[in-house]
């Protein structure tokens, strides 16, 4: 299977044995954890990274990488729909570098939670039904 779908399908996969809601269990929700992760189609779960991306860079990284291009009037859709769960779920964290940022900040930025970080850089490998059980 082609580098850029597996990763897709398996963020897909993820997010269902996460237990996210159908509703984030999609190509966007998919491609935002991929841009979490900073996962490119080239890099494997094990190389997953941790970088402080805001809305506008996650689309961008999703177009550079994916070639999954959003118009810019999406932005509010990320956010609710998707960004807003992954907080809730306790998989990412908003504004972890300034928890005081005002909520309409054009610099609000997210980032993976560690623990989620350490149990995704598992995927695909022996211990990923362990660490998701535990």
């Amino acid at each position: 299977m082609h580098e850029r779908t597996q990763n897709i399908d398996d963020a897909l996969t993820i997010l269902a044995q996460l237990g996210l809601p159908r509703a984030q269990q999609n190509e966007r929700s998919a491609l935002c954890l991929l841009a979490l992760l900073d996962l490119s189609p080239a890099r494997k779960w094990k190389q997953a990274g941790n970088p402080l991306i805001g809305i506008t860079p996650i689309m961008d990284w999703a177009k550079a990488h994916y070639a999954s291009a959003y118009a810019p009037n999406t932005r509010e859709t990320f956010r609710r729909q998707t960004m807003h769960q992954f907080v809730a779920a306790g998989i990412a964290f908003y504004n972890p570098d300034d928890p005081t940022r005002a909520t309409n900040s054009p610099n609000a930025v997210y980032q993976i939670e560690p623990a989620t970080l350490d149990l995704l850089r598992s995927f695909g490998g022996k211990g990923w039904k362990n660490q998701l059980q535990g």
